[in-house]
């Protein structure tokens, strides 16, 4: 039996999550190299197996590890979207007031990847960009819209040039939301107005004008805030 009792589990655990954070951050260990063995490791940092083994067990869930069959768990390359995607599942679950603050938080961050898009967005990017806007003026129908609005935001914090940001946004971003959005939109046939807004980010990322560009993103990110207020008050 191990000597750690059970309401000490869940402590002895976290720290052995910290410490094996720590070593990657410290660069002891690097992405993609292969953790010591469980026995390894735990003899390493003075801890039982079975708390390396929740602790590995943990960071796997959270994409910093992963587990190869065969092989043995290995650091992943730690990319910004592995790491994040727990915010998609915040977004997708979330309900009631916790959604308008999910809002709040996108339309700090799409603002400013909409402004820092405008000042370093290339040609092909914008053009990107362009093709599924014209993609989502051309239907009506309320999937396609959805899919292009999604690659029309996506293309857009990709040309602002920061990872970790596009990740953010993409888990706050997620299609199971947004659709939620868009079939409340549907009703009340608001298409023609989110159309305007999107064409309102777009001429501002054609005149490469960051201050236009944040003000348009966060107009059109704070209609959608606004409707989803004024309907958890209905």
């Amino acid at each position: 039996m191990d000597d750690e009792t059970a309401p000490q589990k869940g402590t002895v655990t976290q720290r052995a999550i910290e410490r094996i954070k720590a070593m990657i951050g410290e660069g002891r260990l690097e992405p993609g190299q292969r953790l010591p063995t469980e026995r390894d490791l735990a003899a390493q940092l003075g801890m039982s197996r079975s708390s390396m083994r929740e602790a590995i067990r943990a960071l796997t869930v959270l994409g910093v590890l992963e587990a190869r069959h065969g092989s043995g768990i290995y650091v992943t390359q730690l990319e910004a979207g592995d790491l994040l995607e727990t915010f998609g599942v915040v977004a997708d679950l979330s309900r009631g007031p916790r959604l308008v603050e999910l809002l709040e938080i996108r339309r700090i961050l799409e603002s400013t990847a909409t402004a820092l898009a405008a000042a370093r967005i290339s040609d092909d990017q914008l053009a990107e960009v362009e093709k599924h806007l014209a993609a989502m003026n051309a239907t009506d129908d309320p999937e396609e819209i959805l899919a292009h609005d999604l690659a029309f935001h996506r293309e857009i914090a990709a040309a602002a040039g920061n990872e970790t940001m596009a990740a953010i946004l993409e888990g706050l971003s997620s299609r199971t939301f947004r659709a939620r959005v868009w079939r409340g939109y549907q009703e009340e046939g608001a298409f023609e107005r989110t159309r305007r807004e999107h064409a309102a980010i777009h001429r501002a990322l054609a005149a490469h004008d960051p201050e236009a560009a944040r003000a348009a993103a966060a107009a059109h990110v704070g209609e959608v805030e606004e409707w989803l207020r004024t309907q958890l008050g209905s």
